[in-house]
């Protein structure tokens, strides 16, 4: 093979190896970085999360699923948990969630919730009602500048924790469904 064929064939490998990986980014999964302490404990500051970003093609958010989406208020996705979706009815009384006028079972709030109240409200179709898990510093749904959120915003679903290596854990299915 001739020096030129070999430059080629490096030039031809690399650009494959680059569309790959973009097309990986954009439709497969992406890293997310969470800043702040409104997912904590489940989430804590500066950990490094890899983001599903294929599933909700095929399959609509569910209780308890952690998501990232575009916030509208700032330049970076934020990242909350999803407490109701279209048609439900949340409320929010002395720090406790009721999702159709029924207690939400939130074992990773450990004792972080906000107790104002808030609601009752209902979520329109195809729209979602999303929460931290640290609730008195959390600026979710119950902010009217996110509101409800469309499910077009929703980015991804985070699956698991990779950074640091000895936080690294896979983020559950269904923690707070009925």
């Amino acid at each position: 093979m001739s020096r030129s064929q070999e430059i080629w064939e490096w030039i031809r490998s690399i650009a494959i190896a680059i569309v790959l990986a973009l097309l990986v980014r954009f439709f497969v999964c992406e890293f997310f970085i969470v800043e702040g302490g409104s997912m904590y404990p489940t989430l804590e500051d500066g950990y490094r999360l890899i983001v599903d970003k294929i599933s909700y093609r095929f399959t609509e958010p569910d209780y308890g699923d952690i998501v990232i989406f575009d916030s509208r208020i700032a330049a970076r996705p934020f990242i909350k948990r999803v407490v109701g979706t279209g048609g439900d009815t949340v409320e929010i009384r002395d720090g406790k969630v009721y999702r159709n006028e029924i207690l939400v079972d939130e074992p990773y709030l450990m004792g972080h919730s906000d107790h104002q109240n808030y609601g009752p409200v209902k979520i329109p179709p195809g729209n979602y009602f999303l929460m931290g898990d640290y609730r008195r510093n959390s600026k979710d749904s119950r902010d009217p500048l996110i509101g409800f959120v469309a499910g077009e915003r929703i980015m991804g679903r985070a699956r698991l924790v990779f950074w640091p290596p000895g936080e690294a854990k896979v983020l559950g299915d269904k923690v707070a469904a009925d």
